[in-house]
């Protein structure tokens, strides 16, 4: 068995989903804010990315889902809205905080998404590829909301920086690694690949149309 403890690793994934919330509400908040929308519309799009994701995931693992479950996925997204609006002049000087927040929220989503999966009972490949849209389909949402390409499509490593995570929480749990130990590393590495990413400017190769090759 994956879970020794499955008490512990509850209480993990809902902390874990509590903070990926905050974060991704952050996220598209700002988001919002750079498009001037007003305080409703700022709110869609922080529930759209904080709960996108994971509602997608639960209704193709045919559970509820999980913000229906508790108001605390709402209020961590009205906080986030509050936090934003009252420290909206030291974020504005902060041009990437919205990459930090969305990268927070990536990381920690991608891992509730595995853990939840896998205590459906769902093998782990079907967990990795749950714990990716977890983690990358909110964005998604956001960035049609807001009219613009999304970013897993078009920019720096994103989507596979969740999938790179997912592997290795698969191999720390098949080394009988501590559950909690296996989420700090698995958040660890997401965030450094996305940081890596961007400062360096890595990204997948680009397709080309027919019409552009010689």
């Amino acid at each position: 068995m994956f879970y020794q403890d499955p008490d512990f690793v509850k209480t993990v994934q809902e902390i874990i989903e509590f903070l990926g919330t905050f974060a991704f509400a952050i996220s598209g908040i700002r988001h919002a804010a750079s498009r001037h929308f007003d305080w409703f519309g700022g709110f869609v799009c922080g529930v759209a990315v904080a709960i996108g994701g994971g509602t997608i995931r639960d209704v193709m693992l045919g559970v509820r889902p999980f913000w229906m479950t508790s108001p605390m996925y709402m209020i961590c997204t009205a906080l986030a809205q509050v936090f934003v609006i009252v420290f909206a002049k030291y974020l504005k000087k902060l041009d990437n905080a919205w990459f930090a927040f969305d990268t927070l929220g990536l990381a920690l989503f991608t891992i509730a998404g595995l853990q939840k999966t896998l205590a459906c009972g769902h093998p782990f490949w079907v967990a990795i590829i749950m714990g990716c849209i977890t983690g990358a389909a909110g964005g998604v949402i956001r960035d049609i909301l807001l009219n613009k390409v999304p970013v897993i499509f078009h920019k720096e490593i994103y989507a596979m920086a969740s999938i790179a995570g997912g592997i290795l929480y698969w191999v720390m749990i098949w080394l009988n690694v501590n559950v909690g130990i296996t989420a700090i590393a698995t958040f660890l590495l997401i965030c450094l690949i996305r940081f890596l990413a961007v400062k360096y400017h890595i990204s997948l190769p680009i397709l080309h149309s027919e019409e552009q090759n010689p």
